[in-house]
């Protein structure tokens, strides 16, 4: 997929600011990064807000699944004083929001649908209907990506024309097949599950390879000189300050 940044702030820049929030979003464009990367998830009334976890416990001060409370509830909660104090007050973004804030800074995103178990089809055609909506072609370049082969299947139903990315742990045995099969451009994978001679093996096949999450300079380089197209980082500006 061609305009890709070889370093795209993970979940915003996971490591600089809280995880999934506008405050993220703001500061990987602030530490320079380009692209960056979040994950979005439906609540009980089916709003898409950004969010990694099932659950709300570990990124806010709210507790039980996400897809069993409304995005009013969500909204309320503090999404930042976990990671700093500074961050205080900080909320769960819709990807209305998030996407308006893109927009304005001028960032390419990637957005890894990230299902609750069992609205991966759901979830897939909410994301794939607001950024066909909202997302003007004229804008930043978006990729979606996903874990979740039905997630994939339903934004390519709903919205042939982005470009999607298979995301899988270890490199699957049907990759191929799957990537032809679901329309997408990219791969990303687990760099710590990806030796280098079959990543060079991809590359050389014209398989763009995103890997995930590479958060050293020294592994970064080895892994785009053995050809990798992009890395996410939870620390963007470590990784840019070194090319």
């Amino acid at each position: 997929m061609p305009g890709l940044a070889p370093v795209i702030g993970h979940r915003g820049a996971a490591a600089r600011a809280p995880e999934n929030t506008l405050a993220g979003l703001r500061r990987a464009h602030e530490l320079g990064a380009a692209w960056v990367e979040f994950d979005v998830m439906l609540t009980a009334d089916g709003v898409p807000v950004l969010i990694h976890d099932e659950t709300l416990q570990r990124t806010t001060d709210g507790r039980g699944r996400v897809c069993r409370h409304s995005a009013e509830a969500i909204q309320a909660l503090d999404a930042g004083a976990w990671f700093a104090p500074q961050f205080r007050g900080e909320g769960v973004p819709t990807l209305e929001q998030a996407l308006a804030l893109l927009l304005e800074l001028g960032l390419h995103a990637n957005v890894e649908v990230k299902p609750a178990t069992g609205h991966a089809v759901a979830t897939g055609e909410t994301v794939a209907t607001m950024l066909r909506r909202i997302w003007p072609a004229s804008g930043p370049r978006i990729l979606v990506s996903s874990f979740e082969r039905e997630a994939l299947g339903a934004v390519l139903r709903t919205a042939p024309e982005l470009p999607r990315g298979l995301l899988a742990g270890r490199l699957p045995a049907d990759w191929a097949t799957v990537m032809q099969e679901l329309g997408c451009t990219t791969l990303h994978l687990d760099h710590s599950r990806l030796d280098l001679r079959r990543l060079g093996e991809l590359a050389g096949q014209g398989v763009p390879v995103l890997l995930y999450t590479v958060n050293t300079p020294k592994r970064a380089r080895e892994l785009l000189q053995a050809g990798a197209v992009a890395v996410f980082s939870d620390l963007p500006d470590a990784l840019l300050a070194a090319q």
